[in-house]
């Protein structure tokens, strides 16, 4: 066994074309770890949400240019079989260790495959790649990032030419071509061929961003903006000037592109202590800022702040997507809103009232872009899509331009976001919302809670009857299978999932209280926060996490 496995880590030795990563193997040969070389050739990385991620080092469980190269292979012989035989593949990369090798390995394979490549200048956010694809005529695209990953992963996200991510069957199709490259000595990598970008593509998106905002709105917020040691600043920033609005306060810590992401555990923001920062900035200006925006490090998702008494406070995703969708519904939008079957009903009831299509898709935006006519889509990671006509997919950078807008009209009218909640609230009944997210290092945890659910499914949650249970690995009548549960409760909803990115089991809770009056607001909150409470603490004990 250990003989086969060391042949294994030789074999894949001799083609690694990286000498960070040949250094690394050989130690590993020469260590004779049999544990970490069974980690890393117990199998291959497999494409999920959208292409590749995991975390970088050499063999073919981990990131690195083998891995990459072989999937470029793959994409490139996909691409021919789908007659697209001199197709412009579009190329974007953030600032992550390894992503601007990856970016170039791809765009020599493509070269050598006989499509045409081109590759964004520099490290820019994902939606600009998402926006060049169609903007250039692309038949894909490739991003290489990790998004709000730990500093270690790196990933590979895969569009096809409608801007979109990549969704079933092509992702299957994709892997059965790299599963079929027999060696890396078989794919052409030439050294040059390929086309560098200018800044004309960032130029047009930029000028994309200002059909986001309502001509002659107030333009008078103050914000706070950290990048999260990613790629969001520069462009952000123009795009706020464009916009004429206030100059954001800059997080200095963690303005500019570090991949080391050396201030925070995990550069979500969405994780514990990521805006401590942002926060301890806001604090210290002379004016106060009237929102803080973050984005993640490669820029799709935005997080928005606010003061909430004397502190600051996180807006949930789910939040943002209802003010979003109010005050689109306010400027007289037309089309679907959609939004992923784990975010707020609440945007179903903005919809509903205001005469709009409505349609909920599986987790991600490679699904919410799809859907029919659509006008506005979110999801509670932090993800929106405000702008679909020029990026099908989120978009960190015309969020915050649009949530920016709202937080200037409401403060011309001496109101804030929080009060618009208030009145969303009141309108439609509370729809408050949380998570029982669980990180953990053995992925057979996650599948043992899982089976444990399904097996002997809860009843009750928080005291609160199970009125129906979907198990979405059948599917149903809107949506296609995934792994998941859904409980259905009365005055409840709670959504169980592995997550599609990180090692992490996810459950998402959301209660309904009515609310007769503005006065009635602070019982209805308390009653939901208790009962959000319960439902963890019963729904923990069930899936034995």
């Amino acid at each position: 066994m250990h003989e086969e496995l060391i042949a294994q880590a030789q074999a894949w030795l001799t083609e690694d074309p990286d000498p960070e990563t040949r250094t690394e193997l050989a130690g590993l040969i020469d260590a004779e770890d049999h544990t970490e070389l069974a980690a890393r050739f117990s199998g291959t990385l497999q494409f999920g949400t959208a292409g590749l991620r995991g975390e970088l080092g050499a063999g073919p469980m981990r990131m690195n240019r083998s891995v990459v190269i072989r999937a470029a292979a793959g994409l490139a012989a996909y691409l021919k079989k789908q007659g697209h035989d001199n197709g412009l593949v579009v190329i974007g990369y953030d600032a992550r260790h390894k992503s601007h090798d990856f970016a170039r390995d791809t765009a020599a394979v493509m070269t050598g495959a006989g499509l045409r490549a081109a590759v964004l200048p520099r490290p820019l956010p994902t939606p600009v790649l998402a926006f060049a694809i169609r903007h250039l005529g692309a038949v894909a695209g490739v991003e290489v990032t990790a998004s709000h990953n730990p500093p270690r992963d790196n990933g590979y996200k895969v569009y096809l030419g409608d801007g979109s991510q990549i969704v079933p069957p092509a992702d299957i199709d994709i892997a059965a071509e790299i599963a079929a490259i027999p060696s890396l000595t078989t794919v052409r990598r030439p050294t040059e061929g390929w086309d560098t970008l200018d800044d004309s593509v960032l130029d047009a998106y930029l000028a994309r961003t200002d059909a986001v905002l309502s001509g002659g709105s107030p333009r008078t917020a103050r914000t706070v903006y950290t990048a999260m040691h990613g790629v969001g600043k520069d462009v952000l920033l123009a795009a706020f000037a464009r916009a004429g609005f206030p100059a954001p306060v800059l997080v200095a810590e963690q303005a500019d592109p570090d991949p080391e992401f050396p201030t925070v555990a995990f550069p979500n923001p969405e994780e514990p202590g990521a805006m401590d920062l942002a926060f301890a900035t806001a604090r210290a200006c002379e004016t106060a800022p009237d929102l803080i925006i973050a984005n993640d490090p490669d820029a799709d998702r935005c997080a928005v702040a606010v003061q909430d008494g004397t502190d600051w406070r996180m807006l949930r995703g789910d939040e943002v997507g209802a003010l979003l969708a109010a005050h689109l519904v306010r400027r007289g939008a037309t089309g679907t809103f959609a939004e992923s079957i784990v975010s707020s009903s609440l945007l179903g009831r903005i919809a509903e009232k205001a005469g709009l299509p409505h349609v909920e898709t599986l987790t991600g935006f490679k699904w919410i872009a799809r859907a029919e006519g659509l006008r506005y889509g979110y999801e509670e990671a932090l993800g929106y899509c405000v702008d679909p006509d020029g990026v099908r997919d989120k978009d960190g950078i015309t969020a915050a331009l649009l949530i920016t807008e709202l937080a200037s009209q409401l403060k011309e009218e001496g109101r804030t976001l929080l009060d618009l909640l208030d009145d969303l609230a009141v309108e439609h009944g509370l729809h408050a919302t949380d998570q029982l997210s669980v990180r953990v290092e053995d992925l057979s945890l996650i599948t043992a809670a899982m089976r444990r659910l399904r097996e002997q499914p809860p009843t009750a949650l928080a005291g609160l009857p199970i009125t129906r249970t979907d198990d979405l690995t059948k599917g149903t009548a809107e949506l296609p299978p995934t792994d998941g549960l859904r409980y259905t409760l009365d005055g409840a909803r709670v959504i169980v999932r592995p997550s599609g990115t990180e090692p992490k089991l996810k459950c998402y809770l959301e209660v309904v209280v009515p609310v007769g009056s503005h006065q009635d607001l602070p019982e209805a909150r308390a009653k939901a926060t208790a009962l959000l409470e319960s439902i963890k603490r019963d729904l923990s004990t069930a899936a034995g996490i």
